[in-house]
């Protein structure tokens, strides 16, 4: 579980501006460094070492770091754009977070305003003959951070914004979230399989007060409330469903709705989802990128069946869990969990629609209902096999060759006799 106020420091360590602005106070530190650390230097040193060139050296990194800056934003910017028009517009908030560009940018503008600094520095005299020791011996460090951050940027370009880049930072985020939602698939809380059976009828809805989608939901301060008042609290929305102010965001049992405020503080609204909690906008994510690929503008199914793969890496997660082995740390709220029906939704429903007339498509399709199915056959096979029949309907109404027609049923064929015994020793 991770708190609100945990989930939006994270969130604001991912910015740039907030990483660009640390880079730049360190900066503006080192270069003022010298002034302190003058009285230490021997008096000799600097004529023996020529820190008197330190003035041409910030010249150089001053007026080629602000155009290396404005360089690289522009490279970033355009990598954005494409992304958003060969991929989709929400992958490119992966790339917004990208470590490795923020780090680099952050140190172009760093070494800019370190110069900067120093330059001014050095016209107002605050720096001694062995102030400029300590200067000379910083900027040639800099000089070699700039090296290294030039190098890994080129490396880095060389696939930033691609098609394939995206769609692996996508996938990676969507493991990620998967992994950690399998830890503790009701968030601590306790399951709500049944609302209808499991929700008292005497519990009171609490609703909505803004509109747009859940993007985080904090069960501990859920369950310090529920203890605090003796009741209990049923979520009745996961994260990333779309909520407005007639769509009931928890249930209470016990619980005053004079007292509820903290189920509106507990529940993060934003205008768009995020991939923290919400595995599912991953798998979204990714049908649309294969949607895109399959479109008559694209003409990629390549890609498609490459999202398929990774469909099935990701939801072959979804049979690791072990519903016995769940702890549970807040026994006083009751959380939905995430369904393979959903989850085969998300990503599959799109792809066989839109993929209904390619054979190669079709075929994938069902050697990953396959796939899944023989990983975990008492969690995936259900879902594999409706989702098979789907497919199956979508192509005999799209594909023209009978003998394509025959080849998705054959692959049907296969899975069926593959979750038979399953049913029946159920």
């Amino acid at each position: 579980m991770v708190s609100k106020w945990r989930w939006l420091i994270l969130q604001l360590t991912r910015t740039l501006w907030l990483r660009a602005a640390l880079f730049c106070l360190l900066a503006v530190l080192t270069a003022l460094l010298a002034i302190v650390l003058d009285p230490l230097i021997p008096v000799e040193l600097p004529g023996t070492i020529g820190a008197d060139a330190v003035d041409h050296i910030l010249d150089i990194l001053a007026s080629s770091m602000l155009a290396v800056t404005t360089f690289s934003l522009t490279v970033m910017v355009s990598a954005y754009g494409a992304a958003t028009n060969n991929v989709t517009p929400r992958a490119t908030g992966l790339l917004l977070q990208d470590t490795t560009s923020q780090n680099v940018l952050s140190t172009f503008l760093g070494t800019f305003l370190f110069s900067l600094v120093g330059i001014i520095a050095l016209s107002t005299g605050a720096y001694g003959r062995q102030g400029r020791v300590v200067l000379f011996v910083v900027s040639l460090f800099v000089i070699v951070t700039v090296v290294l951050a030039m190098l890994r940027w080129i490396d880095h370009l060389s696939r930033f914004g691609q098609v394939a880049d995206t769609t692996q930072r996508v996938e990676q985020a969507t493991l990620q979230a998967l992994a950690i939602r399998m830890q503790s698939p009701y968030l601590g809380g306790m399951a709500l399989i049944n609302p209808t059976t499991q929700i008292p009828r005497s519990a009171a809805a609490v609703l909505s007060r803004e509109i747009g989608y859940i993007q985080h939901l904090d069960v501990e301060l859920l369950s310090r409330c529920a203890e605090e008042f003796k009741g209990h609290v049923y979520a009745a929305e996961a994260v990333g469903s779309f909520v407005h102010t007639a769509t009931p965001l928890a249930w209470v049992d016990g619980i005053a709705l004079e007292n509820t405020e903290f189920i509106h503080k507990a529940f993060t609204i934003g205008p768009a989802r995020s991939f923290d909690q919400d595995p599912r906008f991953g798998l979204r994510v990714l049908s649309e990128i294969a949607s895109k690929a399959l479109s008559p503008a694209m003409n990629d199914p390549g890609t498609a069946i490459d999202v398929i793969s990774r469909a099935v890496r990701i939801l072959s997660r979804l049979g690791d869990r072990q519903g016995s082995d769940v702890a549970v740390e807040c026994p006083r709220v009751w959380v939905p969990p995430i369904t393979a029906h959903d989850c085969f939704d998300d990503i599959f429903t799109p792809i066989a629609r839109d993929g209904a007339g390619l054979i190669e498509i079709q075929l994938m399709l069902q050697k990953a209902f396959y796939a899944l199915a023989a990983h975990a056959p008492l969690v995936l096979a259900e879902a594999s096999r409706q989702h098979s029949k789907t497919a199956l309907t979508h192509a005999q109404g799209a594909l023209v060759l009978e003998e394509e027609k025959l080849l998705v049923g054959e692959a049907v064929a296969r899975l069926r006799q593959l979750a038979a015994p399953q049913d029946h020793a159920r």
